[in-house]
């Protein structure tokens, strides 16, 4: 997680993997794009130039689909992965059956068809052969990865065997909201670390928190020790967790995944991202109260791109709050923290309540320079990631990491106060007071609305007018859009008050 993209380090060392698989068969392909890869018995097609890794052979590989490659086996307990790596292209994961890599969403079936895709991955039970089947991918390559899982087979000679019961859905929770009241140093790693990794940096490393990827369709390392019960113990251990969904990215980077840059499409997409991360913090445990920061890496900002991003945030800002969570971003301090800053009281959007800025100035403090005034986010409300990309030891254990250093706290705004008031007519609603392109329905009736701010005029012929917007939840369209105070079925001109005479504060 960071805002330079480096080439991998393991690009030579899965190479060589590729070169001998143990327990994999290379039939003839009947055309020089393609191969048949075998685990288990288990056959499918791949074009030629996917690399194939044997994690038997070498348990160090890490799992990762920022490039197309298959990997065979159980991922090993200390794979060597790049902190850095963002993205995802295609790839599978084919291991044998075992009850704590049943994931929800699992389907019996050997090709996938018909099976629903989960946060960019198809998973599968082939019980032909024994072996789980992690298929990932990306909205741009869902097709043909569905395409490869098509060509599955089953040789003679393969063991079937019966799905396992999935690990029961664990109850036990993390112990509070994460990463909760924290003052003190962090990393983030590609993948979640084993339990005897956390045990042996925990008894002699300075870390006392951990970045993991919880979501997102976009991830670039595969995550086979994030279960709810491994949450459950680091976080009883004094562990404190940094939650993170990494998916679209800024709309002027070159990035496959990206955000719309139409404002209200791109709000949408925010709210929809932050509902799916919910989704995976309750699976995991990881409870209302805690922060889940979006990883919106590094670009070159103009005004629609910045519009877009934040438009992003708001509509992510809104979901959380919505479910009980509090919003945080991961972002370049050059960029995306300074496009936030920017827009630090600006009522078009909402502000999220924590920043996680990439400056990598080797400082472990929460001092943002020139980035972002130090007013702002000040209360407990920032991450910084001050080195990044970095191999540490500690109790015989290495790890690829970015370092952090936290000041979080729990506090939250407390759920906007609601102001009930009557509106006359059915009246269209925007995404900013001073947009002119509906984004929805708010019907006549009794309705509630949380604030208000200053925009453009909405005036009759019969000289009612009102300048004010009031954010409300519509009827039809996405969470937190602004309706004009014209349509209020009391007061005057240019005034914003409730059914009781109450002035609506401003946003």
């Amino acid at each position: 997680m960071n805002w330079k993209h480096p080439g991998g380090r393991l690009a030579a060392a899965l190479a060589s993997a590729a070169v001998a698989v143990s327990g994999l068969t290379a039939a003839a392909p009947p055309q020089e794009t393609a191969r048949t890869v075998s685990y288990h018995g288990y056959q499918v097609r791949v074009p030629a130039d996917w690399r194939v890794v044997d994690l038997e052979r070498h348990p160090d590989a890490c799992v990762r689909f920022d490039r197309p490659a298959v990997y065979l086996g159980r991922a090993g307990d200390r794979p060597d992965c790049p902190a850095g790596l963002v993205g995802r292209t295609e790839g599978l994961h084919i291991e044998p059956f075992a009850a704590d890599r049943v994931a929800p969403g699992t389907a019996r079936s050997r090709t996938g068809t018909g099976v629903a895709s989960r946060d960019g991955e198809i998973r599968l039970a082939a019980e032909e052969a024994g072996v789980l089947v992690t298929a990932a991918h990306t909205d741009a390559t869902e097709a043909h990865i569905r395409q490869v899982l098509g060509t599955a087979r089953i040789a003679e000679g393969a063991r079937p065997g019966k799905l396992p019961q999935a690990a029961p859905r664990a109850t036990a929770l993390a112990a509070g909201p994460q990463p909760g009241n924290f003052t003190g140093k962090g990393f983030d790693a590609c993948t979640a670390p084993s339990q005897g990794a956390m045990d042996a940096w925990l008894a002699n490393s300075p870390y006392r928190a951990v970045g993991v990827y919880i979501s997102g369709g976009w991830r670039a390392c595969a995550q086979p020790n994030l279960t709810a019960g491994w949450v459950s113990t680091q976080t009883a251990k004094g562990w404190r967790l940094i939650p993170l969904d990494v998916g679209m990215q800024a709309p002027c980077t070159g990035f496959s995944s990206r955000m719309s840059y139409d404002p209200a499409t791109a709000r949408s997409q925010g709210a929809n991202a932050a509902n799916g991360s919910v989704a995976a913090a309750q699976s995991l445990g990881i409870g209302a109260g805690s922060a889940i920061y979006s990883d919106i890496e590094g670009y070159s900002s103009t005004a629609s791109c910045k519009a877009a991003v934040l438009s992003y945030l708001s509509g992510w800002t809104d979901a959380l709050h919505t479910a009980g969570y509090l919003s945080g971003v991961y972002s370049s301090a050059s960029s995306g923290i300074r496009d936030a800053a920017a827009e630090y009281d600006n009522p078009a959007y909402t502000r999220v309540d924590h920043i996680n800025f990439a400056w990598w100035n080797g400082a472990a403090d929460t001092n943002t320079g020139s980035y972002v005034p130090a007013g702002m986010w000040a209360n407990h409300q920032r991450i910084h990631q001050y080195v990044g990309e970095v191999t540490e030891t500690y109790g015989g254990v290495s790890i690829n990491i970015d370092r952090d250093y936290l000041d979080t706290g729990t506090g939250s705004p407390q759920p906007p106060a609601k102001y009930w008031v009557d509106t006359f007519a059915d009246a269209p609603v925007f995404a900013s007071p001073t947009s002119t392109t509906p984004t929805g329905t708010l019907y006549a009736a009794t309705n509630y609305v949380f604030c208000k701010a200053w925009g453009r005029e909405i005036r009759d012929g019969a000289g009612n007018y009102n300048h004010w917007w009031l954010r409300t939840d519509p009827d039809v369209g996405p969470a937190g859009q602004y309706v004009s105070a014209y349509y209020l079925s009391r007061w005057g001109n240019d005034e914003a008050r409730d059914n009781n005479g109450t002035v609506i504060p401003d946003c």
